[in-house]
């Protein structure tokens, strides 16, 4: 299997000005060519430290993708670095020349001499259409090995590399290289891991743990002829990892926990209510980006004092004197009564402490979800123990809740 390898140049990218977005649909478009990223780099527009990084790409890698630095201004270097390293001159491509002034004739502009500078490709190199900019790609092949240049914006990069580049590498193509997640909620990466420690060992398939917040994921990844071949060897780890986690797993290659959600309440004909105080409406925003939420999202409440907690919801004064705020109790209220305000199937509430600090004397990142439903009424209590994280806390609380969604709604 070929070994690749994707510099991004730019200095934009160093100072975070910009996203580096390229090297992420790179890497994914290239394993589904069988073609594995072994390594990523990211370096500044200097013509001697693009040398150093490509010089040790070519030492290490067999194809080398290059983006960014194909510009007409002075500190796009990419194209004359990367001739010079392979020892290729740079020679006037009249047709690319001809297509240039033709972009800037359509635009009733005169062509800028700096733009004629991209009409220079490496002798013998095989070019690569651009339909949406001036600067077109490049494939030089040498001495084994092959490195492509691509221009960085993503609106030129990504039609470039599936309509041209992707076909072109295909001789280079080990296979094809599928992966499949499984999502689960309320079991940390370690524990996962752990619980999993057989199943990390494989070759290919293989299974990689990952984490982000409040969540857990397998990675399952095989390699084949086709992707029915692939989907093949996939399936025996994913079935194994769904029977060992039970109902830990919310979803395979799901896209979120709040479309798994909107997913079940959808199927099941069920609709939700939210009240919330320390998530603010997260929990309700949450659900309702995804499309068709409307048919399962009644209404959703802030109640972040406690005075609207007793003249909107009806929450008992009584309750919030002998236990607070943040109490199960008080979630068991706010659940029901936006429940029985709404008339909704299931009634959600929240109440909690973000923080830093707290007034309540009870500790940042506590917090109690409710959920009220025809069967009664159950509450968690959610400890995340990040008393300096604001966000991190409202985040997962407000996931918790959608989780105990999605775990009533699996059982109607």
């Amino acid at each position: 299997m070929p070994v690749c390898e994707i510099i991004s140049v730019g200095t934009e990218l160093l100072l975070g000005d910009v996203l580096n977005t390229d090297a992420r649909f790179l890497s994914l478009e290239l394993a589904s060519i069988g073609i594995s990223v072994l390594h990523q780099s990211t370096v500044g527009d200097n013509r001697e430290r693009l040398a150093q990084v490509l010089r040790a790409a070519l030492e290490r890698s067999d194809i080398v993708v290059v983006t960014g630095g194909l510009g007409p201004t002075a500190d796009d270097l990419t194209k004359e670095v990367c001739s010079q390293e392979l020892g290729v001159r740079l020679v006037l491509d009249e047709q690319i020349l001809s297509k240039i002034n033709a972009y800037f004739v359509s635009r009733n502009t005169a062509v800028p001499e700096s733009n004629k500078k991209q009409a220079y490709v490496p002798e013998g190199a095989t070019v690569f259409p651009n339909e949406n900019g001036t600067a077109p790609g490049i494939a030089i092949e040498k001495d084994g090995k092959c490195v492509i240049l691509l221009p960085g914006p993503p609106r030129e990069l990504n039609p470039m590399f599936t309509g041209s580049v992707k076909p072109f590498l295909g001789k280079y193509a080990g296979g094809v290289i599928v992966s499949h997640t499984v999502r689960t909620f309320g079991i940390g990466e370690s524990a996962m891991a752990e619980a999993a420690t057989d199943l990390l060992d494989g070759d290919n398939p293989t299974v990689a743990p990952y984490a982000k917040d409040g969540e857990a994921f397998l990675r399952v990844t095989a390699m084949a002829k086709s992707v029915e071949e692939a989907d093949k060897l996939c399936q025996a780890p994913i079935d194994e990892i769904k029977r060992r986690f039970g109902s830990l797993v919310y979803g395979v290659d799901a896209q979120s926990l709040q479309h798994r959600v909107v997913e079940l309440l959808t199927e099941k004909g069920l609709k939700v209510a939210f009240a919330e105080s320390c998530t603010a409406g997260l929990a309700a925003k949450r659900l309702t980006e995804v499309p068709g939420a409307s048919k399962v999202f009644d209404c959703g409440v802030v109640t972040y004092s406690n005075d609207i907690k007793i003249k909107l919801l009806g929450v008992s004064p009584d309750t919030l004197q002998k236990h607070g705020a943040v109490s199960e109790q008080t979630a068991r209220e706010m659940a029901e009564r936006i429940r029985a305000l709404s008339a909704a199937d299931i009634g959600i509430g929240i109440t909690g402490v973000a923080g830093p600090g707290s007034d309540s004397g009870k500790p940042a990142g506590l917090s109690f979800i409710a959920l009220a439903a025809s069967g009664g009424t159950t509450v968690e209590k959610l400890e995340t123990g990040r008393s300096n994280d604001r966000e991190y806390n409202r985040f997962v609380a407000a996931s918790r809740a959608l989780n105990m969604i999605r775990l009533y709604a699996e059982k109607v």
